[in-house]
């Protein structure tokens, strides 16, 4: 048994005891209100869900399992060399809430290393869909085709224990993971560099093989790591995490979960948020002459946008009530590596100008950048250029996070997922609304 499965079993037990003890003793108290706008409303703000590997404060951006970002980036150890943190490092910690060794982080290479070989039918299939197909698309098929490589069915089916289903669950959660950055470049070096796919390279860690399958040079390297940390996970009740959540409540298998999760992380409201913000970014531009604009120009700009009734992609939040700390670790980034990008530059001079503006204009609960205001840039400055596989990069990392979730949703035996619906003509009568 690896390290990270043998931490994982000798913490699994005291946690149950937890989860029971709450359930038994105090499963009668009540945590929060449902208000009719939250039927109508997607459930923003609801408390009703549960994990400990995230959670998103809104001073202080997520906390990854007590960590903030800047103390995950901080603490992690890194590659030889490196700025950015071992990807593998993040996982141990997501997983088990403990910082990892380097030898723990060595146990989660070597783990991927031997589960990374992606089926050669999985290669077939995403041959066989049409060049245009979208690559988050492709993604998730290749997600579900490796369905038939499932632990968790084959000893369901032989016969297991409901104590030991977090067992296989995380047997396909790693064989998945391990997978998931040589799936998503060949789909890039397929559509997009000409079908000239660059084989894994088994001495990198998994941001750097990343890198070196996509065909980019250092430091992209370090973006990929710092990329995949910050998008890997963002409390339960996104639509991906909540989502995998979901489809897995059911005991449907992580291959099932995670590719169902992929395909809420698909929608404009979701996951390709990152490109929309690039895409305006470069329409500013576009409309100032391909120049960058002096501020007061960039001013008059936001204001027209805001006026005629759009909003500025890659500003507020839902939660947050600061400028997120994806955001600014990114920021950091590109400080140091392309302080003379023009399109960073742009990016900068929006941070100096839109939440003054926001402020003012006084309809945005949190006038401060996310995350989505930077991520592009980024990717657009080392070559990636390609907006419709941003998305994928996110698919990778968030995988990190949701499928560390579902592993302990099986550890402490969730059930399945069935909230209560009412009719409209229900919320009327407790409105008090007489017909």
């Amino acid at each position: 048994m690896s390290k990270l499965k043998q931490k994982l079993a000798e913490k699994i037990p005291s946690y149950r005891e937890r989860v029971t003890k709450l359930m038994k003793e105090y499963g009668d108290v009540v945590v929060d209100q449902v208000h009719i706008r939250q039927f109508y409303g997607g459930m923003r703000g609801l408390k009703c869900l549960t994990t400990d590997i995230s959670y998103l404060d809104p001073n202080e951006g997520i906390r990854f399992r007590g960590y903030t970002i800047p103390e995950v980036l901080e603490k992690l150890p890194k590659p030889k060399g490196a700025e950015m943190p071992y990807v593998e490092g993040h996982f141990f910690l997501l997983l088990t809430g403990e910082i990892p060794t380097q030898e723990d982080i060595q146990d989660v290479v070597d783990e991927f290393k031997a589960r990374n070989r992606v089926p050669h039918y999985v290669y077939d299939l995403l041959r066989e869909m049409p060049r245009d197909t979208h690559p988050m698309t492709m993604f998730s098929a290749a997600i579900l085709a490796m369905q038939r490589e499932s632990v968790f069915v084959k000893r369901y089916n032989e016969g297991l224990s409901k104590m030991d289903y977090w067992d296989p669950y995380y047997e396909d959660a790693l064989n998945l993971l391990a997978k998931l950055p040589e799936i998503a470049a060949y789909i890039y070096r397929m559509k997009y560099k000409a079908d000239t796919p660059i084989a894994s390279n088994p001495e990198l860690d998994f941001g750097a093989n990343f890198a070196h399958m996509m065909g980019i040079d250092h430091p992209y390297d370090e973006v990929a790591r710092l990329y995949f940390i910050l998008h890997s996970d963002h409390e339960s009740g996104n639509v991906s995490a909540h989502t995998t959540h979901l489809v897995a409540s059911a005991l449907s298998d992580p291959y099932y979960a995670l590719s169902a999760g992929m395909n809420g992380l698909a929608g404009p409201l979701h996951g390709l948020a990152n490109q929309e913000v690039l895409r305006w970014i470069q329409h500013v531009m576009d409309k100032m002459g391909g120049k960058l604009p002096s501020k007061e120009e960039l001013k008059k700009f936001v204001w027209d946008t805001l006026n005629s009734g759009q909003v500025i992609p890659g500003y507020g939040h839902a939660v947050l009530r600061k400028t997120d700390p994806r955001y600014t670790a990114q920021r950091e980034f590109a400080l140091k590596h392309l302080p003379d990008d023009e399109i960073f530059q742009l990016v900068s001079m929006l941070y100096e100008v839109v939440p003054p503006i926001l402020m003012e204009h006084g309809k945005a609960k949190n006038p401060w950048p996310n995350v989505d205001a930077h991520s592009g840039v980024i990717q657009w400055h080392y070559g990636v250029r390609e907006y419709d596989f941003y998305t994928v990069m996110f698919g990778v990392g968030r995988a990190i996070g949701v499928l560390s979730n579902i592993v302990w949703d099986r550890a402490v035996g969730q059930a399945i997922e069935r909230p209560k619906s009412l009719t409209t003509d229900m919320l009327e009568k407790v409105a008090g609304i007489k017909k």
